[in-house]
C-alpha cells in the first residue's frame, strides 16, 4: 500500500467563482478522486489547515506527496518547508504539478530560480512522450494533448534532469520540458507542468494516469537507510611495519 497525501494551496476555489465551478471541492479532491485505485491509501491536506496539514505524524505516514500551489507560495511556512525538505531527503516521493514550480519546497530541492516562461490565450498543448520506456510513461501514447492550457516555455532554471519524460509544444511556438525527475538525498521527484486552475486539466485521463504512475515510480523503495558519521572497520585492519 503506497500512503499519498494531495496537498493544494486551496486559494483559487475559495477566491475565484470560474475556479469554483471548475473544482468545487477544490484541486486536491478531484486528483485524489483521479488517481484513486487499489493499492492508493490517500488523504488530502490543504495550507489553510494547521500546520498546512503536514504535520510530522501525516508525513512520518505518507510515502509520496503530491503538491499543488500558486498565489501563496509566500505565505508557507519555512518550517513546514524545512520538514518536508527533510522527509525528502528520507526517502520520501515528491510530485510537484504545475505552478508549484514556484514553491518554497521545489526551489529549496532545485537550489535555482525555477523561473520560466508563461502565457495564458487557451492554447493547445501537446505534450510529448519522449522517454517512452520509463514507468511514468505507462500506458500513455504517443502524446497528450490539451485543448486550452496555460504556456509554460523555456528557459525552465531549473538543474539537468536525472531524465527527460515529457516535452510540451504550444500553439504559439514555445516548447518546455515538461515531465522531469531528480533524486534528492533517497527521495524521488517529478515534476509534471500541465494544470493551470483555469482549466479542468485535473479531469483528463492521460493526465491522471502520469501522475499516479508518478506516484508508483516516486515511492520509497524498502533499502537499508544509509549510516553516516565515524564507522567501525568491517575487517580487522592490519597494523602496518614502520
Amino acid at each position: 500500500m503506497i500512503r499519498v497525501t494531495v496537498w493544494n494551496e486551496f486559494f483559487h476555489e475559495k477566491n475565484n467563482a470560474k475556479v469554483a465551478e471548475i473544482y468545487p471541492d477544490g484541486i486536491h479532491t478531484a486528483i485524489a478522486a483521479g488517481i484513486a485505485q487499489p493499492g492508493l491509501e490517500i488523504r488530502t491536506a490543504t495550507q489553510d489547515m494547521p500546520e498546512h496539514g503536514l504535520t510530522e505524524e501525516v508525513l512520518n505516514n505518507t510515502d509520496v506527496l503530491i503538491w499543488w500551489g500558486h498565489k501563496t507560495h509566500r505565505l508557507v511556512e519555512d518550517a513546514i518547508v524545512e520538514r518536508v525538505h527533510a522527509s525528502v531527503l528520507q526517502g520520501m516521493g515528491l510530485i510537484v504539478l504545475h505552478s508549484g514550480h514556484f514553491s518554497k519546497i521545489f526551489k529549496k530541492l532545485m537550489g535555482t530560480t525555477c523561473d520560466l516562461r508563461w502565457r495564458e490565450a487557451d492554447e493547445k498543448e501537446r505534450i510529448w512522450i519522449v522517454n517512452p520506456a520509463h514507468p511514468i510513461a505507462e500506458g500513455l501514447g504517443h502524446y497528450i494533448e490539451l485543448e486550452r492550457e496555460e504556456m509554460y516555455g523555456e528557459f525552465f532554471d531549473i538543474p539537468a534532469p536525472d531524465e527527460l519524460i515529457m516535452t510540451s509544444w504550444f500553439e504559439g511556438g514555445e516548447v518546455f520540458r515538461s515531465g522531469c525527475t531528480f533524486t534528492r538525498g533517497q527521495g524521488k521527484i517529478f515534476y509534471f507542468r500541465p494544470g493551470h486552475e483555469m482549466y479542468p486539466t485535473y479531469y483528463n485521463k492521460d493526465v491522471l494516469k502520469v501522475i499516479s504512475n508518478g506516484v508508483k515510480w516516486a515511492a520509497p523503495v524498502q533499502t537499508e537507510k544509509p549510516v553516516f558519521g565515524k564507522s567501525q572497520p568491517l575487517e580487522t585492519i592490519q597494523a602496518k611495519a614502520e
